[in-house]
């Protein structure tokens, strides 16, 4: 492939490594390490099971990236799961995986973009009321960034994953500041009393919430096809940025659990900011809004990159509308962008994101499950593929990862069985919408023909 000329179904490849560890970092930490400890503190007993609650979320991430990987050398086409579903289970399962996994990522992208509009409108109070509208703005100043081509919204992941990075690493520094007493050190905090079968439902609890905060191990996976060498790089890149995520997750929670007293933390819905308030006073929780929002910026960056290549894979493979395909010579599939962006501001502007999020988990999990049995068919049809990585563990590993998928989304399905219901009508119109793509395809070709 012929990095220097793109154009129809042709990318640059031009990524390293640097990059496979921004987009996973940058695409997996986000505010909620900064809110979700006090929910999992209040889900469980002691200091000791929230942190072997947080290291059993980097392992699941591990093991996921551990299946990803492979996948993601032996078959290195962007596009991710979507990808992977196709080859393994044929067109019509690929197009609902990409269609899924494409909803997903536009819905994330509002969602994210009216919680920064929120955290703006926080720290500058003139702009209240206009929370929309800074997340418009801010998905087309990435969009506009995405345009200048692949470089430049590369450079943009690895700075904002950076400062991202060091300003969690800055608070959890400030927490174990000399003067700042260990009022709640983790080896002294006590455990709160939680009965047998609380404490089974609490962990169950907990663990959801903090597999949805690792959410985003498997970013790197999406872009094999621009990277230099993602036989070697891949594993590079996916497994350092899940080890730095799970660093850095582990750290915030011994820092909040040093800072706070259990019972506190376990009260709060904002740990970071009451930390930052009583060390600091009111700018030190201003401080923890404008790196919420910076925290959120990396990851509308990542993900409308991801949903970019998703509509690309699929347009090339006729799944989709062909000018979604076309790359410009700067990297961007153009196209395909203004489309991911298109779609993410209508959600903004109409609400229908909040439909979209109440659905994402279960779609989130069912693409993650398609990727993880891709692995295992792939294994038995195309044994001699060329395999640069190969799952540690097979097939125990992604076995034992859709055992974790079947459990979560049974747990969905009793949690919120209208989202879940929902979520399958939405996965049974694929197929009409399949056949209709089908349908132009054929047309298209007929014509070209």
């Amino acid at each position: 492939m012929n990095s220097a000329s793109p154009g129809f179904g042709s990318l640059r490849r031009i990524l390293g490594v640097s990059f496979g560890i921004a987009i996973t970092v940058g695409g997996t930490i986000g505010v909620g390490i900064l809110r979700t400890p006090g929910t999992v503190a209040s889900k469980l007993g002691g200091p000791w099971l929230i942190v072997a609650v947080w290291v059993a979320g980097g392992v699941y991430a591990l093991l996921g990236t551990n299946a990803v990987v492979e996948l993601g050398t032996a078959v290195p086409r962007t596009g991710g799961w979507y990808v992977w579903s196709r080859r393994a289970f044929g067109e019509y399962v690929g197009f609902t995986v990409g269609w899924s996994d494409w909803m997903s990522q536009c819905a994330t992208i509002a969602v994210l973009a009216i919680a920064t509009g929120e955290f703006v409108a926080a720290l500058v109070p003139q702009r209240r009321g206009l929370d929309r509208w800074i997340a418009v703005g801010t998905v087309v100043a990435f969009a506009v960034i995405q345009w200048m081509g692949l470089r430049s919204s590369s450079r943009t992941q690895e700075v904002t994953s950076a400062l991202k990075a060091i300003g969690l690493l800055a608070f959890v520094a400030a927490c174990f500041y000399p003067f700042v007493p260990p009022v709640a050190a983790v080896s002294t905090t006590p455990s709160l009393p939680v009965t047998h079968g609380a404490l089974f439902a609490g962990v169950i609890l907990a663990l959801q919430s903090v597999i949805y905060t690792y959410d985003g191990w498997y970013c790197a996976a999406y872009f094999t096809e621009e990277d230099r060498d993602p036989g070697r790089n891949l594993p590079r890149s996916a497994f350092g940025g899940v080890v730095c995520t799970l660093v850095i997750y582990l750290l915030v929670n011994f820092a909040l659990m040093h800072a706070l007293p259990l019972g506190r933390l376990a009260s709060s819905a904002f740990p970071a900011a009451e930390v930052a308030r009583d060390l600091f006073g009111k700018p030190g929780e201003q401080m923890i809004i404008a790196l919420s929002a910076l925290s959120l910026l990396s990851i509308i960056n990542a993900t409308l990159m991801m949903s970019t290549r998703i509509l690309f894979a699929m347009s090339r493979d006729r799944l989709f509308i062909h000018q979604a395909a076309a790359v410009d010579t700067g990297g961007t599939p153009r196209f395909a962008m203004l489309l991911s962006t298109a779609a993410a501001l209508l959600m903004i502007l109409t609400g229908t994101f909040d439909f979209l999020v109440a659905v994402a988990a279960f779609l989130f999990i069912t693409v993650d499950a398609s990727g993880f049995l891709a692995l295992i068919v792939l294994r038995r049809r195309e044994p001699d593929l060329p395999r640069p990585y190969r799952t540690r563990g097979y097939p125990w590993t992604p076995l034992l990862l859709l055992c974790g998928c079947a459990f979560f989304l049974a747990g969905n399905i009793m949690s919120d069985p209208a989202s879940s219901i929902y979520t399958l009508v939405l996965m049974a119109i694929s197929y009409p919408a399949y056949l209709l793509v089908l349908r132009r395809t054929q047309a298209h070709r007929g014509i070209k023909g």
